[in-house]
């Protein structure tokens, strides 16, 4: 994938132009397309098959009266006035509101039928049914509502509107969003040591985020999505497309800083930086599709449009990005001697001693037993909490304290109880009953015996006699345990109901029913999805890490991660600590999809911020094999990167918390600690005291399960490696085999070697092992430490290439027998445990006639050694004895068929 990357930013740098206007282009026909179409939101939370939506189908059916919307009208008199002394104006407001187009029916609050009155006689409650949904709403019928109710000059009456009608179905953003973007702005600026470079980012974040919402409000025109949903995708995509811009720029700039030309350097840095960009966007979009598991349409819509957000935002990282930097050219490079070219520098693994990344990992890598114990100290206060977290469906309760469904929800609360609020439906298929009026009437007064119901507002039959309808108002609110009580047990006594009065499918339904069977299917999809999403962690992260110790790490940091975010999330809206701090509109449960949303997001960042730290980690322990200093490297020469991209999706997030909708805001919330605890706690504290703890147990993992797994490159370094070799064979001739610094632990002292194709080269040394050790190594068949390219293949991410062209054999008759036969591999080692004469080695030219190069294992150097291309002499690990110098391939040397 990182060639073809390569490839791409090459393409793009040359056609920067050409690409830019494409994507402008996009936006601008997108944004034609959602104004044309007028795609509307709606808060649908409906769950089909669910009892309270099958009770829904049937009032849509077969009683459409009562199956739209709704709104609310509360008359208030003066204090020492009873409503009832108001009748005529009442009565006035009543009519019109009838006149009003997609009003079904208007109940007098007044009538002895439909009486509606609070227990202070001051409050009279109408409800208003409309003949459509909330989302086939026409635009202006709330206005026209409230244009009707307007009382007359001179009355003394109070009069409030609200109700289902008047729910929120549009994007809630406000000013201080762009605090989030200002700090993403400033935080850019102090990494990079250029605004220019620091704009970019931001500039590209908001051409994803445009072209995103313009998809969705598109989409809006054919399908159902909820509210929420843009807002969602706004949040997420922000934050990701500042961040995964933030990789490839700062990658680019280390690279100018190293001297790469603008083009090239455009060209690796998508390969490389982008290949990284392409699996965290894959692991995010992933996890959000996932939400399909829970087996709820609202909310699998939710996550394919919060992955749209962040597919377009690595679609930009690889394409929009590189394009920029190509017209930036060289203005992005930084000056020599700046505080910005040292600081890329550092970057690129020049001393790290001084950076403040390093001083932080010397310090939690010091004591790592106290820091893991610390840590989990700080996450388990924090998930303290999580225990009392309750979900629920919010309803104007949550609304803007003083708009005015807000203030007609709390006066309906106080005067006449919270079940006023939160109705509850209750049909009856009562075709084969020849009292529809009587029958209902009784099953009516037999709800209202049951505990917790406050009052029976409604028993009556439809017109065609064939379905029958309860209303009832229960004593407390729709998220109350209380409630969810009512309905069950209503349920559990349906069949003895219908047995009783000879009816059939006694259904509870109605919005308060529906947002309890959310409530309850989104409670028991938690466990499922989490079961998905930490299974994939551990596969993913075994596959890139090649362990089994950083996959299990990771994968309890998340969870970890997690567990403090619902624990924060439920200490300030259920304890209300900091619930003004926030603005909290309602203390109380969160949003019933609150849990499944964030553990989706957050486990994408959170293998994101894993794999850009523990990667350099691995990358320098496959290096150098010392596990402990590799901690310290991979660390500091990542940790720069890392925590900038944190901080700005930490402002993202926080950004949307302070004005944010009741919906976004404990998401919000959720995932500004989820991130901040998961980066700075979990990865850049918990996870490098860890793996010091572990040392190099931290990277083990059985040999049958390594060559079992597919590898992958996931920052794409294997592609600098290639086009690095690619620049050395360029300037010194084709080699069969170039090691740098080759060790074996415990077996093999660091060694060089540098063979020509079809070459000889002799590995001699008197110690057995640290011969064979060498001979393994260059052949693919150990694992080493060092810098290897064999056969033009980087090892070890492909040793089995190797394996598959390189021959390891025990004496020179066997490899003689090789030269026979039909395909010759490539590379022949020949671990021969004795001295061979010139003779012998002369015979092995019927293998490099044929292509083969040849390396030979001996325990003292040949009587004749100008029959060999390269020398060089294995010395045990514990030996530090200086290497015999090697031949250079690329000199002339003796002519080895004279000497043959």
């Amino acid at each position: 994938m990182s060639s073809y990357l390569y490839r791409l930013g090459r393409q793009v740098a040359r056609h920067a132009k050409t690409v830019l206007a494409l994507w402008l282009l996009l936006a601008v026909l997108l944004g034609a397309l959602t104004v044309s179409l007028g795609g509307k939101l709606q808060n649908d939370f409906t769950i089909p098959g669910t009892e309270s939506q099958q009770g829904l189908d049937a009032l849509t059916q077969r009683f459409p009266e009562v199956s739209g919307t709704s709104a609310q009208l509360v008359f208030v008199a003066p204090e020492g006035d009873r409503i009832e002394d108001h009748r005529g104006e009442v009565a006035d407001v009543l009519a019109e509101v009838e006149k009003v187009d997609h009003v079904a029916t208007v109940t007098d609050p007044l009538a002895s039928e439909s009486r509606t009155v609070s227990d202070n006689g001051r409050d009279a409650l109408a409800t208003v049914q409309l003949d459509v949904g909330l989302d086939e709403l026409p635009e202006g019928v709330t206005s026209d509502l409230e244009d009707a109710v307007e009382l007359p000059s001179g009355s003394s009456l109070e009069l409030h509107v609200g109700g289902d009608a008047y729910s929120v179905t549009g994007v809630h953003v406000s000013a201080t969003e762009g605090i989030g973007i200002l700090i993403a702005l400033l935080v850019l600026a102090i990494t990079f040591g250029s605004l220019l470079a620091a704009g970019l980012p931001i500039l590209t974040a908001l051409l994803g985020v445009a072209i995103a919402m313009a998809g969705i409000f598109s989409v809006a025109a054919v399908t159902t999505i909820s509210a929420t949903t843009p807002t969602l995708a706004l949040m997420i995509g922000l934050a990701v497309g500042i961040d995964y811009a933030l990789f490839v720029i700062a990658r680019h700039r280390s690279q100018l800083a190293a001297g790469l030309g603008v083009e090239e350097s455009i060209a690796r840095a998508v390969a490389t930086a982008g290949s990284a960009v392409i699996f965290a966007g894959v692991t995010v979009i992933i996890a959000l599709c996932g939400l399909v598991v829970a087996g709820i349409p609202f909310l699998a819509v939710m996550g394919y449009a919060a992955a749209s957000a962040v597919l377009v935002a690595v679609l930009v990282a690889l394409t929009a990005v590189p394009a920029l930097l190509a017209l930036a050219g060289e203005r992005l490079r930084p000056k020599p001697g700046s505080r910005a070219h040292r600081r890329e520098a550092v970057a690129e693994g020049r001393p790290h001693a001084n950076t403040l990344g390093a001083r932080w990992v010397r310090l939690v890598t010091k004591v790592p037993v106290l820091t893991v114990v610390v840590s989990l100290l700080v996450i388990a206060v924090l998930a303290i909490p999580a225990r009392d977290l309750a979900l629920g469906l919010n309803d104007n309760g949550s609304a803007e304290p003083g708009s005015a469904p807000r203030e007609t929800y709390d006066l309906i609360s106080r005067d006449f109880g919270p079940g006023y609020n939160a109705p509850l439906f209750v049909t009856a298929d009562i075709i084969a009953n020849t009292d529809p009026i009587g029958v209902m009437d009784s099953l009516g007064e037999t709800l209202g015996t049951y505990d917790g119901v406050q009052k029976v507002a409604l028993a009556t039959p439809n017109r065609t006699a064939d379905l029958g309808l309860v209303v009832i108002y229960p004593t407390t609110e729709k998220s109350s345990p209380e409630t969810a009580a009512l309905v069950k047990e209503i349920r559990a006594d349906s069949a003895d109901l219908e047995k009783r009065f000879g009816v059939e499918d006694v259904m509870v339904t109605g919005q308060t029913a529906v947002a309890i069977d959310v409530s309850a299917r989104l409670s028991g999809a938690i466990l499922p999805f989490g079961a998905v999403v930490v299974g994939l962690s551990l596969i993913l992260l075994a596959i890139v890490f090649r362990s089994i110790a950083v996959p299990l790490k990771a994968t309890l940091g998340y969870v970890l991660s997690v567990a403090a975010s619902f624990g924060v999330v439920a200490a300030v809206f259920e304890w209300g600590w900091g619930a003004d701090l926030f603005n909290v509109a309602k203390v109380g449960p969160v949003i019933a999809f609150f849990p499944i949303i964030l553990m989706g997001v957050l486990f994408g960042l959170a293998m994101d911020y894993e794999v850009f730290l523990v990667s350099r980690m691995r990358e320098d322990f496959v290096h150098t094999g010392d596990a402990r200093r590799s901690v310290d490297t991979g660390f500091a020469a990542s940790a720069r990167v890392v925590t900038a991209a944190a901080i700005i999706m930490v402002a993202v997030f926080a950004a949307f918390v302070p004005n944010g909708d009741p919906i976004v805001k404990p998401m919000a919330l959720g995932l500004t600690v989820g991130v901040l605890v998961d980066a700075f706690l979990v990865r850049m504290t918990l996870v490098p005291a860890v793996l010091a703890l572990l040392g190099r147990r931290a990277w083990w993992l059985p040999r049958w399960l390594d060559r079992r797994m597919p590898v992958l490159d996931i920052e794409g370094e294997a592609l600098v490696h290639h086009l690095e070799h690619a620049d050395y064979v360029a300037s010194h001739g084709s080699v069969a085999v170039r090691a740098r610094h080759v060790a074996v632990s415990d077996a093999l002292a660091p060694l060089d070697l540098t063979l020509r194709p079809a070459g000889i080269g002799v590995v001699h040394g008197s110690d057995p092992i640290a011969r064979s050790a060498a001979l393994a190594a260059l052949t693919g068949r150990l694992g080493f430490s060092g810098q290897l390219v064999v056969l033009d293949r980087l090892l070890p991410e492909e040793s089995g290439a190797v394996r598959a062209r390189a021959a390891l054999i025990g004496s020179v008759d066997e490899a003689l027998g090789l030269a026979e036969t039909r395909r010759v591999p490539a590379l022949v080692a020949i671990d021969n445990p004795t001295v061979l004469d010139s003779g012998q080695i002369a015979a092995l030219s019927a293998l490099t006639s044929r292509g083969a190069t040849v390396l030979l294992g001996m325990p003292s150097l040949p009587a004749v050694p100008q029959v060999a291309d390269a020398i060089v002499h294995a010395v045990p690990a514990a030996d530090t004895r200086p290497q015999t110098a090697l031949a250079d391939p690329v000199e002339p040397v003796a002519d080895l068929e004279t000497v043959r």
